[in-house]
């Protein structure tokens, strides 16, 4: 279809120039064409974008009023209208504050390691050292790991025999079910997600660094700075939009965890909901217990919480940025 309807206009644009049309027409003309021919690269995409994303989103907040399975006879059209029940059911829902805390609290322990250990990593790199370029490609390998892959490994280190305790025994360390201990369970899963994604945030970093003239820190070094001072009012004031940035991306990540506490757990959450995330809730509540209209009012809170959580990060970073 777009072939040929390019073709036709092609041929009208050749017989334009040949024929005697005014020169002002002749200009109307190839700024329509020019407009057709950005709608029509665009057109794929703008398809894509409806069928994909928009529509999707629109039917889950189409959902969020309804009672809805799965196992319903009727379309979801014909599910029952409940309103504002499921999102008040929300709030009262214990397991749902479970999985709010622990994402939370998930969220606060692996943002700030993850983003402190990233830069002093991009710092190191960047630096006048041998090997660089192994340790660049060293510690961004894990981001291009499957999650999958990553979790599997971390089960056989935290395993009741595995090599974590193994190493704890040779300084007479007892041994613990760290996976199956409630106290350890989520604390073990912060550290897969820093050990497997700050590689990311390092590269970023690091494209944040080379971008500082080094004309900078040879006006700090004459006016005496040492390395401390020379880091905190020249390199870190110029990271402030790529340190924005990291923040906003790894506060999003953590918050829409699931692959991580999904095969720990096995899907369950457990040991007694200790690892059951906002992500890992709202996917058994609607692949699980069919629960599809409570399942998106899930997903809009947490669509909710996640939009003030960056409007914050704005206020806090965004407008010193734009000075």
């Amino acid at each position: 279809m777009f072939p040929v309807l390019y073709k036709e206009v092609k041929k009208m644009a050749t017989n334009l120039i040949k024929s005697k049309t005014p020169p002002n027409k002749r200009k109307i003309f190839f700024v329509k064409r020019e407009t057709l021919d950005g709608w029509l690269f665009v057109l794929p995409v703008v398809i894509l974008t409806l069928v994909f994303l928009i529509g999707p989103i629109l039917v889950a907040f189409m959902l969020s009023f309804k009672e809805y399975s799965f196992l319903d006879a009727g379309t979801m059209f014909d599910a029952k209208w409940v309103g504002l029940s499921n999102y008040t059911d929300i709030f009262k829902d214990k397991i749902f504050r479970k999985a709010l805390l622990n994402t939370s609290i998930y969220s606060l322990g692996v943002v700030p390691i993850q983003l402190t250990l990233a830069l002093s990593l991009a710092l190191v790199v960047n630096s006048k050292i041998k090997g660089k370029s192994f340790f660049r490609t060293a510690y961004y390998i894990p981001t291009q790991t499957s999650t999958v892959a990553v979790a599997v490994m971390f089960l056989f280190i935290f395993k009741s025999d595995g090599l974590l305790n193994k190493f704890l025994g040779i300084f007479g360390l007892p041994a613990y079910s760290w996976l199956n201990d409630v106290r350890f369970a989520l604390p073990s899963i912060m550290t897969m997600a820093i050990w497997s994604s700050i590689g990311l945030y390092m590269v970023i970093f690091l494209a944040g660094l080379q971008e500082i003239p080094d004309s900078l820190y040879e006006a700090a070094n004459i006016d005496g700075a040492n390395k401390w001072q020379s880091f905190w009012f020249v390199t870190f004031p110029m990271l402030k939009e790529t340190f924005f940035f990291n923040l906003v991306v790894s506060m999003i990540g953590t918050f829409q965890v699931f692959d991580q506490a999904y095969i720990v757990s096995n899907g369950n959450g457990g040991p007694l909901n200790s690892t059951m995330t906002m992500v890992l809730y709202l996917y058994r509540t609607g692949f699980r217990e069919f629960k599809m209209g409570y399942a998106s009012a899930i997903a809009f809170v947490l669509a909710i919480i996640i939009f003030i959580l960056t409007l914050v990060q704005k206020k806090l970073f965004g407008e010193e940025n734009q000075m």
